[in-house]
């Protein structure tokens, strides 16, 4: 191995270190589901899982950036955020005869955006803690979801139920995660993600440095919006229909896929490798549990997992933080990881 690609992986160790546990973790679910459910592994399984997937992991990494941004940041509100954008497509855009894919994606990113910029502005402007902050976005978006319909009802175009049609591994929701991921890719390469990375390390340090703090973290809260739409349009995909009670129980699972994926609330650290690995290994364990037969309970039995596994990803965090993933190189000046 050359000095250089020694350089190389020391770099990208760094880099996505924090998403060693989730990675090992992925490992240990890809085997169980060998043995309860093979299915996954043929071409219809994998786009079974492609499809069913893609929301949550568009939902997680809309909150990537925010609890990058630090301050304890998680958005509540990504749950009846999502629901927004489904109910409002299917009640205002698709009954009102809009179906052109421009225009539903448009109205879904575009709402979701304001939203998150309002909530940006109120954090960082306002100086108001995010969870009350998101919190209160939640309560407002779950009742007016209930205010658009008050059960499941509508329908979606020909071409939205395609894309929740698990007929291929290239699928257009693959097209849309890996729009994603390339959309991150070249976000992580600007001074913005930079600031960002110090800002979620300390505050105080990016204020000296020069850093606009009310800038980064509305901009964090605006790439949120851009992710949480997609993940809108992906769902109502899904379920072809508009859902007025789907957010309510969803922010438990975003969140748990954001700490399973590494991913620090206290700020600093975390990347789309980690927010895509957390959200497939809450997929797995999901359809692990699937496999089982818990009788009646079984919707409790999830909800109880996930919140173990939140605990424990919680846990877990708190450790690596501890052990030095933030570390000082000899120069004096601090890195910080990502």
């Amino acid at each position: 191995m050359t000095v250089k690609d020694s350089s190389l992986l020391r770099r990208f160790a760094d880099r996505h270190g924090y998403a060693a546990v989730p990675l090992g973790l992925l490992v240990c679910l890809l085997a169980l589901a060998a043995v309860r459910g093979p299915h996954l592994f043929t071409s219809d399984g994998a786009a079974y899982a492609i499809v069913s997937a893609a929301p949550l992991i568009m939902a997680t990494m809309a909150l990537t950036p925010i609890a990058m941004a630090g301050r304890g940041g998680v958005d509540l509100a990504i749950g009846p955020l999502v629901g927004f954008v489904n109910v409002g497509l299917v009640f205002w855009l698709i009954k009102s005869g809009v179906t052109s894919p421009l225009f539903i994606i448009a109205f879904a990113i575009g709402v979701s955006v304001l939203f998150e910029v309002v909530q940006g502005l109120l954090i960082a402007g306002l100086r108001l803690q995010p969870v009350i902050v998101t919190l209160s976005g939640f309560l407002v978006l779950a009742g007016v979801n209930l205010m658009i319909t008050d059960r499941p009802d509508g329908m979606t175009p020909a071409w939205l139920t395609a894309w929740g049609t698990p007929t291929s591994v290239l699928s257009p929701a693959t097209g849309v995660l890996v729009a994603g991921f390339v959309m991150w890719t070249l976000i992580a390469r600007t001074s913005f993600f930079h600031n960002l990375r110090v800002m979620g390390f300390n505050e105080r340090t990016a204020y000296a440095s020069g850093v606009p703090l009310v800038l980064t973290r509305v901009g964090a809260h605006a790439i949120a919006g851009v992710y949480a739409g997609l993940a809108g349009v992906l769902y109502t995909a899904v379920i072809a229909s508009g859902d007025p009670a789907f957010g309510q129980q969803y922010t438990l699972i975003v969140v748990t896929a954001l700490l399973l994926g590494g991913i620090s609330v206290g700020g600093g650290r975390g990347g789309a490798l980690g927010a895509v690995v957390g959200a497939i290994d809450v997929f797995l364990i999901s359809d692990a549990l699937a496999t089982f037969d818990f009788g009646a309970g079984a919707s409790f039995v999830v909800q109880l997992v996930y919140g173990l596994i939140l605990v424990l990803a919680l846990a877990v965090g708190t450790v690596f933080a501890r052990s030095g993933l933030r570390r000082r190189p000899r120069d004096g000046r601090v890195e910080v990881l990502a």
